[in-house]
């Protein structure tokens, strides 16, 4: 074996380049499954960020939209499931939004192209579509509808024609259900006498409180709606049928997102399984899943606290068996038909993949991976679950990844520098499945702790619920917490500190730094740095949503103004990188300009790069590249150490 060689920490020789990274950002997404046929959507960022619709049928791979169709729905601007696949007589067509138009279109086997099954809106993209379900008879599709026009966003469930018609005549298009501010979830019943859905209306976010409403079907209206699980102070989420009379929900109602049984005549919710575990996620994206109906009536199920475990359970026995799988992480998207479940897995040393699973004979195939070539396991950082302790004794998750390279050690008397990386969100969480991204710096001797701060998801109601009110202040605390516990416990070099974020992430980045001086270095990707703007400017879905973060509108003003970074910019204590998409529909790019300019003022170190054609989540590999580099750059020249392969950067100061 050769001996590794003694390297500063940051200087660490890495076969993991930025351009690998940008290659990792494949995103593979809501598969279904029908009889032997897998479909998936694929985000390619060498494509610009074009979603694609890929089959699989009988061994064969064959991705069916070509460019430029762009399979993404921009529904909740987070958009979801982008496609559905109806059977026709030879074989499947393709129901899928296409981004530039937002209007559904299909495709059958054999055409050469897509054509058009909804109305051409007044104003481009002007009315949206995602969630999509076949209805009973099989003539329409049956969805979410998002129009917006100048008084405002308006949104129903609507029955789509399959035959074209609506292209045509916008009133061949029927609302089913209207009234609230927000649907998701759809589910006509086995014999399509009943409908089950998701409703939800501002200022609650759909992890505060949903209902989930069943309403008879007569001559394809939904009629007499009422409530059988959830409230104002409940999230209640993805009805599935388990025959005509009875729905699973998974309702937060005991703290934790659990799964129920319901009745339509009467009965009371029965809990299925009750644990200190979430069976299901925050509903930022519309269209998945968390668990799926097997022929033998078992439930594929994802569950956990944390990271979530794909299990097999069984409502007659009330048993809940885990799937021998190496896989430790599944996405909230899973679909099953007879003994087949589908998902998106992935674990410490396995990139997310598209996985098929016969739960018959418990066998695991993988059919498409994010990243097909990975570098040798050593350069990837193995995980460490930590709690630690923050402000008056509370509990913070949080994953450590140390640096770790097969041909490099750090001097005996030095440290390495550590990077705070703060999820989005903040309703998100961060999890131990590979990414690249944090390899990319533990491979070059820069330690990753990545921290699900108070109002993530995956540790319950009451964890979530941190944040009420609280932003900007517990997510901060947090996120220092995890830095000084490093400090404290000799991991982490006290001087070479850094902290970096995207959307609410790129928030607490910024609150962090103005608040405390231990971070000595800030990336922020398309950060929010004041919040009155925010609000006035931000899209319809999370318009309302720091009403429970900070408080509601008028009344809380002095709170807005005070946590934001903006106005406390004179504080901040270190160099900033600020990182921006210029076509960002939730975080304008004026959050960013107006920080850059505040700091210019202060005559504070930054630099401040824009991206033209990026929005929320940079998508194309050249955007990812460079934000990669500069970032690495940044930390070099701000943390003391001379990394390889990147160009310096230069820091703008007054």
């Amino acid at each position: 074996m050769t001996a590794r060689a003694t390297l500063p920490y940051g200087s660490w020789p890495s076969p993991i380049s930025a351009t690998d990274v940008a290659r990792a950002r494949l995103r593979l997404g809501f598969p279904l499954v029908s009889g032997g046929d897998v479909w998936w959507q694929e985000t390619r960022p060498e494509e610009g960020g074009r979603t694609t619709v890929v089959h699989l049928s009988g061994g064969r791979r064959t991705e069916l939209l070509a460019a430029p169709w762009d399979a993404r729905t921009r529904v909740h601007e987070y958009g979801g499931r982008s496609y559905l696949p109806v059977p026709v007589e030879d074989g499947h067509a393709l129901v899928f939004s296409h981004y530039e138009d937002q209007r559904l279109h299909r495709l059958d086997p054999g055409d050469p192209k897509p054509r058009p099954l909804t109305p051409e809106p007044a104003v481009p993209g002007g009315l949206r579509y995602a969630d999509y379900v076949l209805s009973p008879d099989g003539t329409e599709v049956w969805c979410v509808c998002e129009g917006h026009t100048p008084d405002g966003v308006r949104r129903a469930i609507v029955a789509v024609p399959l035959d074209g018609s609506a292209a045509e005549d916008a009133a061949a298009v029927r609302e089913l259900v209207t009234g609230a501010h927000f649907y998701a979830s759809p589910a006509p019943s086995p014999s399509g006498g009943h409908l089950a859905w998701v409703q939800w209306s501002h200022p609650r976010m759909p992890w505060e409180g949903t209902e989930v409403r069943v309403a008879a079907l007569e001559d394809g209206v939904a009629t007499a709606p009422r409530t059988v699980k959830g409230g104002l102070n409940e999230s209640a989420l993805a009805p599935l049928w388990a025959d005509d009379s009875t729905l699973y929900v998974i309702s937060d109602w005991p703290g934790w997102w659990n799964i129920y049984q319901v009745g339509l005549h009467g009965e009371s919710p029965q809990a299925l399984y009750p644990a200190e575990e979430e069976f299901a996620a925050p509903l930022w994206q519309l269209g998945g899943m968390p668990y799926a109906l097997l022929e033998d009536g078992r439930l594929a199920v994802l569950h956990g606290e944390g990271d979530q475990r794909i299990g097999i359970y069984d409502p007659e026995t009330l048993d809940l068996v885990d799937l021998e799988v190496p896989y430790d992480h599944w996405q909230p998207m899973v679909s099953a038909d007879g003994t087949t479940v589908v998902g998106v897995g992935g674990g410490a040393t396995v990139p997310s993949s598209v996985v098929r699973i016969d739960t018959a004979t418990g066998r695991a195939e993988e059919l498409q991976r994010e990243l097909e070539e990975l570098p040798d396991a050593a350069y990837l950082p193995t995980p460490r679950a930590e709690k630690l302790e923050g402000p008056f004794g509370r509990p913070v998750h949080a994953y450590v990844f140390p640096p770790a390279n097969p041909e490099a050690v750090g001097p005996d008397n030095e440290l390495p520098p550590y990077v705070v990386f703060v999820h989005g969100g903040p309703t998100s969480r961060s999890s131990t499945v590979l990414n690249l991204e944090r390899a990319y710096f533990t491979s070059r001797g820069i330690g990753v702790v990545d921290v699900n701060y108070g109002g993530s998801s995956g540790y319950g109601r009451a964890y979530r619920e941190r944040l009420r009110r609280q932003w900007g202040v517990v997510d901060v605390e947090d996120a220092i917490a995890a830095a000084r516990a490093l400090v404290d416990g000799g991991i982490a070099d006290p001087e070479r500190l850094a902290i970096r974020g995207g959307s609410a992430g790129g928030w607490t980045t910024l609150a962090a730094i103005t608040q405390t001086d231990l971070f000595k270095a800030a990336t922020s990707y398309y950060g929010i740095s004041e919040l009155q703007s925010f609000v006035a400017s931000t899209h319809d879905f999370e318009s309302q949503y720091l009403f429970g973060l900070i408080g509601p509108l008028p009344g809380f003003e002095r709170a807005y103004e005070e946590r934001s970074p903006l106005r406390r910019a004179d504080r901040v204590a270190c160099p900033v990188l600020l990182l921006q998409g210029l076509d960002d529909p939730v975080v304008p790019a004026d959050q960013s300009e107006r920080f850059a300019a505040a700091l210019a003022e202060k005559k504070i170190p930054y630099a401040y790069l824009t991206f033209e054609g990026e929005a929320h989540g940079f998508r194309r590999a050249g955007t990812v590249v460079r934000c990669l580099e500069s970032e690495l750059a940044f930390y070099g020249r701000t943390l003391g150490f001379k990394p390889r392969d990147v160009d310096p950067i230069d820091l703008s100061v007054g």
